[in-house]
């Protein structure tokens, strides 16, 4: 792999059956034609040897001089294809087509990412992906021009029609290795698609007929469902050649891992979740990224301002083509309903049908892993069926309690999943039969809570001290806008249905509005001491930036004040705690009391207070008062209450709805879990779609933002909507 495209070991005397000196030939300057044997010679080798760094990247350099002349980058997919047309033709096809197949696949990935990350100009036309007009063709040999098109139809024809079994297992891993690369093409270019961008594979992927696109779908959650693992003593794929040995492209050693695609002998994630089965992360990968690509319509050149120095472009006035797996996606069914289909439609080959229950439970085994809950996010979002599967389920603590164990431990995770899971939390809130089951649901112990026993608590009440517990951690940590309002908005949808709330809930609920009411407070004393004799703000940034937060934190306010409203409006016979948790920290209510701004939603409060209270006090009690006299009392207080004189004000009811160009967001998340989780890299100073000096992996902490570059949430993309 020198400098002597022809024998890269510099001996004349190699045979042409060497791996050396086919490898050589193949980057060098001589162009062999498709019907070459060449190309058997190529695909048919146990390729034993180890080769360094250097020579790989040597050899990567030598085929992009070459390729524009030889084409050999379009000619190897082109029998990528006819392989893998083969290994389709026949059932039960021999282990050495599937050997070819692997071959062709690794080869050309390898190569293909060499050239996609040194694209001139964010351009892939140096891709040279058509063959020569003078290039003899085979007469056997079915050549569409459009190459891109035709591999990545068989590509993902082998994956949607060909079972993973022992003898495939190899290859449909690195059919997928093969699909990173191919898609990463998204990496050359900003979040916000442009119509001058080029991504030849995957707007191919696009194109492909509804049954493929079905069916590619459907193998690729299978996988995830179904975990087939590759055996521990095999590489990247099959083994080649005699004992086993591995390709020579695949032993260029650990150095190189970053230029050979993914290096799958990882047994244990970073973040300690055990055994991890790289075929169903990578099958999940590759559906996300599918999932969320955005094609702009050809027609929008003449709508989209890229003049600025800052290199966007008005996203808003961009049209979509539409996405054949969102919509596959979408219109999933639960196989198990299909079979008493009412709407007669339990054949039509354009609808993916799985078995629920099995998505269900993998997603609940899974759920601390972020790919997962964007994977449960994504369907809760965009698939009706699902979400109603969810909702119906009696034992929705399957889902939740990872959920909640993950925002528990909220500092080692990054802040893309907690707003991930609290999105979920907030999609599921809006259901009322959600929110009355899960009061219901008693739960014995919860270990891994280690502030305080939590013993013979309901599901709903670990929801409420989670939601409050994050929102405490991101006062103090994070700072984010969004993530407080998804905290409150879904402790609002859950209050007018709760259910024997209990006590260390209810002092967590009032002990969070004395928290914000301090904070409150503190910042209307720091305005204060800033007005000057004339009871003027002078107008500086540092005061608006106060005056804009003691306005986030009043809306803050109200809202937890509306969230007791509605427990005492239309729960409050079946919450005495919440009522003895207000009744003991009834001071915190006091200074807001005459409050303009929150006067109204206290009444009802002080009403409830003076009821209760004058009831207590014309108890005559020898001794002290006891916590469970008191108590008892309450509960007793509550069977007659009536709410007479009760101001009745209007539900607050939020629902999540997806903001319009949701992948300015997911295209950069998904990539950057990609690279995180899949093993796959690549050269950071070609990324464009997020900044690559980010970190990558599980357990980022730091303050989220507004801008979207950076492959963090983008706020505006959540609308909360009373």
């Amino acid at each position: 792999m020198g400098a002597a495209p022809s024998s890269p070991g510099h001996s004349e005397k190699r045979p042409a059956e060497t791996a050396e000196y086919l490898v050589g030939t193949f980057v060098g300057e001589k162009s062999f034609p498709l019907g070459s044997d060449f190309w058997q010679k190529l695909l048919e080798l146990p390729l034993h040897l180890r080769w360094p760094a250097d020579r790989v990247r040597e050899a990567c350099q030598l085929f992009a001089q070459n390729n524009s002349c030889t084409r050999h980058l379009a000619k190897i997919l082109i029998h990528l294809a006819q392989c893998l047309q083969e290994c389709m033709s026949v059932s039960g096809a021999p282990l050495a087509a599937y050997v070819k197949a692997s071959n062709a696949a690794y080869i050309s990935s390898v190569f293909l990412k060499h050239l996609i990350e040194n694209a001139q100009s964010n351009s892939v036309e140096g891709l040279y992906l058509s063959l020569n007009a003078s290039e003899p063709i085979p007469p056997d040999f079915v050549v569409d021009q459009n190459v891109e098109h035709l591999v990545m139809h068989n590509v993902l024809k082998f994956i949607g029609l060909v079972d993973v079994s022992p003898n495939t297992c190899s290859l449909h891993q690195e059919l997928l290795n093969f699909l990173f690369v191919a898609l990463s093409t998204q990496l050359l270019y900003a979040p916000t698609p442009g119509p001058t961008d080029m991504n030849p594979f995957i707007d191919a992927a696009m194109t492909q007929e509804s049954s493929l696109v079905t069916m590619v779908v459907h193998r690729l959650l299978l996988n995830y469902i179904m975990r087939p693992r590759i055996a521990l003593n095999v590489g990247t794929y099959l083994p080649f050649g005699e004992a086993g040995q591995p390709g020579v492209l695949q032993r260029v050693g650990s150095a190189a891992a970053n230029l050979v695609l993914l290096p799958f002998n990882y047994l244990v994630s970073s973040n300690g979740q055990g055994v991890r089965n790289p075929l169903a992360e990578c099958s999940l990968h590759v559906l996300l990224i599918l999932n969320y690509y955005r094609k702009c319509n050809p027609g929008d050149e003449s709508i989209t301002d890229t003049s600025d120095d800052s290199g966007t472009s008005d996203s808003f006035s961009k049209s979509f083509v539409e996405n054949p797996y969102c919509k596959a996606l979408e219109n999933m069914r639960d196989i198990d309903l299909d079979r008493v289909d009412i709407e007669k439609n339990a054949h039509n080959p354009s609808v993916v049908r799985l078995p629920f229950a099995s998505l269900f439970d993998t997603l609940g085994m899974c759920l601390t892993d972020e790919t997962a809950a964007l994977l449960l996010y994504t369907l809760l979002n965009g698939n009706s069926d699902f979400l109603e599967y969810v909702l119906v389920r009696t034992d929705v603590d399957t889902l939740l309690m990872p959920i909640l164990e993950t925002l528990y431990n909220t500092s080692r995770r990054s802040s893309n999943h907690i707003y991930i899971l609290l999105i979920i939390l907030l999609i599921l809130s809006q259901d009322s039969s959600f929110n009355a089951s899960i009061h219901k649901m008693i739960l014995a112990s919860v270990p891994w809570y280690q502030e305080h026993l939590l013993h013979q608590t309901s599901l709903g009440s670990l929801m409420v001290i989670i939601l409050i517990r994050t929102v405490k951690y991101n006062l103090s940590k994070l700072k984010d806008l969004y993530l407080h309002t998804t905290c409150l908005a879904t402790l609002a949808n859950m209050a007018p249905h709760v259910h024997r709330l209990s006590a260390y809930a209810s002092q967590r609920l009032v002990s969070l509005f004395y928290m914000l009411s301090r904070k409150y407070n503190k910042l209307a004393e720091r305005i204060d001491e800033k007005r000057g004799k004339g009871g003027l703000v002078e107008e500086n940034d540092l005061t608006l930036d106060m005056s804009a937060e003691l306005h986030i934190y009043a809306d803050f306010l109200r809202i937890v004040l509306e969230i007791l409203n509605a427990i005492l409006t239309y729960a409050l016979p079946r919450n005495p705690e919440v009522v003895y948790a207000i009744m003991h920290r009834q001071e915190v209510f006091q200074p807001f009391k005459s409050h303009p701004r929150f006067n109204e939603l206290i009444e009802n409060i002080f009403l409830v207070l003076d009821h209760f209270n004058s009831r207590i006090d014309a108890q005559k009690e020898d001794g002290e008062w006891s916590v469970e006299k008191v108590l008892q009392l309450i509960i007793s207080i509550c069977r007659s209450w009536r709410g007479e004189g009760m101001k009745m004000f209007t539900q607050l009811h939020f629902s999540y709805e997806q903001e319009s160009h949701p992948e300015e967001f997911f295209a950069p998340y998904i990539w950057r879990l990609t690279f995180s989780q899949c093993g796959y890299t690549f050269d950071p100073s070609a990324i464009i779609l997020f900044p690559p000096d980010l970190p990558l992996v599980e357990g980022e902490e730091g303050e989220q933002t507004t801008r979207h570059e950076n492959g963090e949430l983008k706020h505006h993309a959540v609308l909360l909507d009373v």
